[in-house]
């Protein structure tokens, strides 16, 4: 797309000609659009007059939030008052002539604008409706309010990142709103999948998709509930390491870093311990199998470890990779931008924001053949209703054809 002409698409992306609204605020709904809009579809953000309350998150260029070329990339704005009887009629214009919605308030509040289910489908049957909340559209917890630490606590994911016995100091969050990422992510494989149920079938009436944060993260809990289900097991916190491999673990190294290394495989275990001068123990009987590992894991971790602290993480990870061993020191951001793997595959790239000039930008966490990275960003957040003109004339021209 051209930024004289955002709407027009570039038919080589995989959703070009699907049209998504989002109403959507903060995290998870604008994420969801964000990776549809990424792949081709036109994403018609619609925000309230002040626009959406994550442009004053963060820091700003201009007045101006940064974080916002990212998160409304892609994207064409209109604002809308869902309170004003008129912005309501225009909304229903465009539902009409839209594919997909997506929504974030918390449950009943869509309903609570006149503008539920039953309200768009009256206006559009085929409407394929993605509903993203705290806690889900039904169940006794519905109507209580949730920000992504939430999902994180009630989901489970919390309760594992303590390190073992630490009792005086809260289990840590992982540093971003994971679950409102991943109730996007979700939201918008569903929102897909609806959308070719519909296009497969002329007499499909559009689906109606209910997210939430909460199982959102408690779908990450593996083989968890099973066990709890038959043998009354609840996984404890493992720190750095995981239950089920070993070693796998993260050890201090001679600057003070940290380096990661998965050596739980038999044969990248053997490659392990004769990279670190100990091959005997790959051939002791008690580290034979990865089940026994785990059964000896502070003993492994202990001699790595003493390895780990002889070297700076840096060299120490030259050596492990010359063996053929898993491992990376752990990035900071400025690790992540400047790294030649990140820039070589243009997973950082520096974009022109008309709003805020030169920027770096993350790139579509996916590939396609024959489309380069760069062509997925066709232009950055925009301001809030930068395209209402615009959008509304297409939608005249539409109503008229």
């Amino acid at each position: 797309m051209s930024e004289k002409d955002p709407a027009a698409g570039p038919a080589r992306l995989p959703l070009a000609g699907l049209r998504i609204l989002e109403l959507g605020h903060y995290i998870a709904a604008p994420f969801a659009t964000r990776l549809l809009a990424d792949l081709g579809a036109e994403v018609i953000k619609v925000e309230p007059p002040e626009g959406d309350p994550v442009r004053g998150w963060g820091s700003e260029v201009g007045g101006h939030a940064v974080w916002f070329s990212v998160h409304g990339r892609n994207k064409l704005s209109v604002t809308l008052n869902l309170k004003d009887a008129g912005d309501k009629a225009k909304l229903r214009r465009l539902v009409a002539r839209s594919d997909a919605l997506v929504e974030n308030f918390r449950p009943g509040q869509l309903e609570r604008y006149g503008l539920g289910p039953a309200e768009l489908h009256a206006v559009n049957p085929r409407l394929v409706i993605a509903r993203i909340s705290g806690y889900g559209q039904d169940g006794p917890y519905r109507d209580k309010p949730a920000f992504g630490a939430i999902g994180e606590a009630m989901g489970g994911l919390r309760h594992l990142t303590a390190n073992p016995g630490q009792t005086t100091l809260p289990p840590p969050r992982c540093g971003v709103s994971i679950s409102d990422d991943l109730a996007g992510m979700y939201a918008a494989m569903a929102l897909v999948a609806g959308c070719w149920q519909v296009k497969g079938d002329p007499a499909a009436r559009g689906r109606i998709i209910d997210v939430d944060l909460v199982g959102s993260v408690f779908s990450l809990m593996e083989g968890m509930l099973p066990e709890y289900g038959l043998f009354g097991w609840v996984r404890q916190p493992q720190g750095a390491a995981i239950k089920t491999a070993a070693p796998t673990n993260t050890y201090p190294c001679a600057d003070g870093k940290w380096l990661c290394i998965a050596g739980n495989s038999d044969l990248i275990f053997r490659r392990l311990m004769a990279a670190i001068g100990r091959p005997e123990a790959a051939a002791e009987p008690r580290f034979a199998t990865n089940a026994l590992r785990c059964e000896n894991v502070a003993e492994l971790d202990a001699m790595i470890a003493a390895w780990t602290r002889t070297l700076p993480a840096a060299e120490a990870e030259a050596v492990l990779e010359t063996a053929e061993v898993p491992c990376s020191r752990l990035y900071d951001m400025r690790d992540c931008a400047e790294d030649p793997h990140f820039r070589a595959r243009q997973m950082v790239m520096p974009v022109q924001d008309p709003l805020i000039g030169e920027v770096l930008h993350p790139a579509a966490p996916f590939r396609l053949d024959g489309v380069s990275p760069r062509e997925m960003v066709r232009w950055t957040g925009p301001a809030a209703g930068a395209h209402n003109e615009q959008v509304f004339e297409m939608l005249a021209k539409e109503e008229g054809a």
